[in-house]
């Protein structure tokens, strides 16, 4: 059965999607993140399934960001599956140039991305993404208290449509036991290549029901 995933979110998302070149290959701008890394998996994983992947993530964005862009990154796109990673630069511009989104907003223009894509594409399935940190870094402390908020919300709305939810943030808590919160991350937001594995790993396992 054809199925088309579409990756939304920020830099992690993107990471250098349209600009990392040198792959020798091409990998249609899925970029070497977590996006490209589980499109490799699954395409090897599945050469029977006709299996189509989109990434569209923005470095810099925000849920404002997002939206702004939904009709022509998302909608038009028709995916039957919506991956989602977005919130720590609602914090983040916030701390560094107060242009952030506060949580009761940040919320609202989510769940309006969420029945928006529904209303638009009734049989759509959304993959949520818990933001993350790693809050012993320099400079992250700060992050933790608003980050697992956010990661509330998007649990609540993951219920609420009846989504696929990843906690991330757990997720990265687990790995911390067995390696120092450096090696998934050098400044404590954007991931390493093992941070990008983790990523991986758990989004394509829990994920297996939605391309049975």
């Amino acid at each position: 059965m054809s199925r088309t995933v579409l990756f939304q979110g920020d830099s992690i998302t993107d990471c250098g999607r349209t600009t990392c070149g040198g792959a020798g290959y091409d990998n249609h701008g899925l970029g070497p993140g977590y996006p490209g890394m589980i499109a490799s998996r699954m395409l090897c994983d599945h050469p029977e399934a006709d299996l189509h992947f989109i990434n569209k993530g923005i470095s810099g964005n925000r849920i404002v960001d997002l939206y702004a862009r939904w009709k022509i990154d998302a909608l038009n796109l028709k995916p039957d599956i919506i991956s989602i990673l977005i919130g720590i630069n609602d914090l983040w511009h916030e701390v560094g140039n107060r242009n952030g989104v506060e949580i009761p907003r940040y919320a609202r223009f989510y769940k309006e991305l969420l029945t928006w894509s529904r209303q638009t594409l009734p049989n759509v399935q959304f993959v949520l993404m818990d933001p993350f940190v790693c809050p012993h870094l320099p400079g992250r402390e700060e992050f933790l208290a608003d980050v697992l908020e956010r990661g509330k919300i998007v649990a609540e709305l993951a219920a609420e449509f009846n989504a696929v939810h990843l906690p991330t943030q757990d997720i990265f808590n687990a790995a911390f036991k067995r390696a120092p919160e450096a090696h998934w991350s050098e400044d404590g937001v954007h991931p390493t290549a093992a941070g990008h594995q983790l990523i991986t790993d758990a989004w394509i396992k829990a994920t297996e029901q939605l391309f049975a």
